[in-house]
């Protein structure tokens, strides 16, 4: 038993919301097994994110760790803009790595796990820490799929592989993109998990007791939602939309939140009868873990799409609903096909739970300490 205080710093891509989604859901797992625990966060995600969803003390860090995909909209890429940035990115500032590393060594981190960002992995080894890189995809992975339109992906490629490839221990997450042999951990889907009852989140969204709710969610980069003027009242059905309205408003049997509301994200999808939204990580283990129907929407020119699709296909209750019609509002002309879906009820245990033993038990290790030391005297 870990009964000293264990400092861990954890970076993460701040590129939508799922992967500090997955972050926060292992922190609490980890706290849940090692309550002296201590996370120093570096990310740009925003400080609310962390307030309400992590309940492990925390400090938070506001630096950009990777750059990931830069979006014009929730489901399409800036590609050249992703490009200009990498540039001005890549290869790493020594000077700032040097600065967090001696950072983290201040706070006398004992790991730096990273959610695909690589600024950590660097930081780790500058500090002579341990880094776990976790992932279900790796970005020098994703640009693959550009590098003949756009072939200056080919530098940032070799350059981000090198990096993931020095991590000191690896977990990936189902859905996997990309399986390694290599990997030290597989786990289940990692979600993080609800707080309130769902009888309690449809009575505060007024949803009336006869009523079938479904909550449409694009994650974590605001939408527009167009087509919301084209949607009409549905009998028996009420949508639940986050960043639908600057405010809470009631309308039309829908409940537009804003993008920021005091509604828990996965308290509205275990609350929900089906979701439909945007097929990314977070999003697709949160509705697979509650169960629900899923109409999902793919974005059409990102890697992961097509891994996330084959496994709501093969793993949950639910179909795909073209963005073409996701923006016309056509899609919900599918709304009575996807309640009318069985939802499924899950006994796999969360994978945030096995990566927290593994953590713990790395903790524990002599091995791993010998790793800090060797790496100290580097």
């Amino acid at each position: 038993m870990i009964t000293s205080p264990v400092p861990l710093a954890f970076f993460i891509s701040s590129h939508g919301f799922g992967h500090a989604a997955r972050s926060v859901a292992i922190m609490n797992a980890i706290y849940e097994r090692v309550a002296t625990v201590r996370f120093e966060i570096f990310t740009l995600t925003p400080r609310w994110f962390f307030e309400e969803s992590l309940q492990a003390p925390f400090s938070l860090h506001p630096i950009k760790t990777d750059i990931g995909l830069v979006q014009q909209t929730s489901l399409t890429e800036d590609l050249t803009e992703t490009l200009n940035q990498l540039d001005a990115f890549i290869p790493f500032d020594q000077a700032l790595v040097n600065k967090l590393a001696k950072q983290i060594s201040k706070t006398s981190c004992q790991l730096v796990l990273c959610d695909i960002s690589p600024l950590g992995i660097a930081v780790a080894h500058a500090a002579g820490i341990p880094s776990i890189l976790i992932e279900n995809f790796t970005w020098d992975w994703i640009y693959e799929l550009y590098t003949a339109e756009y072939p200056r992906f080919r530098f940032h490629i070799e350059y981000l592989r090198k990096v993931f490839n020095s991590t000191d221990y690896h977990i990936q997450t189902e859905p996997v993109c990309n399986p390694q042999k290599t990997a030290n951990l597989t786990t289940y889907p990692v979600s993080r998990k609800p707080k309130t009852p769902a009888i309690q989140i449809r009575r505060k969204l007024n949803i009336p007791d006869n009523h079938r709710m479904v909550l449409v969610t694009m994650g974590g980069i605001p939408e527009r939602f167009s087509m919301l003027r084209n949607l009409s009242k549905l009998d028996g059905i009420s949508l639940v939309i986050p960043g639908g309205s600057y405010q809470m408003q009631f309308t039309n049997h829908m409940v537009l939140l804003p993008h920021h509301s005091n509604f828990y994200h996965p308290d509205l999808v275990f609350a929900s009868d089906a979701v439909v939204g945007k097929a990314g990580y977070s999003t697709t283990v949160e509705v697979y873990f509650a169960g629900a129907p899923f109409g999902f929407i793919n974005r059409p020119n990102f890697r992961e799409s097509p891994v996330l699709a084959t496994f709501i296909q093969h793993q949950m209750a639910g179909f795909e609903i073209p963005s073409s019609l996701f923006q016309n509002g056509e899609w919900i002309e599918a709304i009575p096909q996807l309640i009318s879906l069985p939802h499924i009820q899950r006994l796999s245990p969360n994978g945030a739970e096995q990566i927290a033993w593994y953590v713990q038990s790395l903790l524990n290790n002599d091995e791993n300490q010998t790793l800090s030391q060797s790496r100290a005297q580097e």
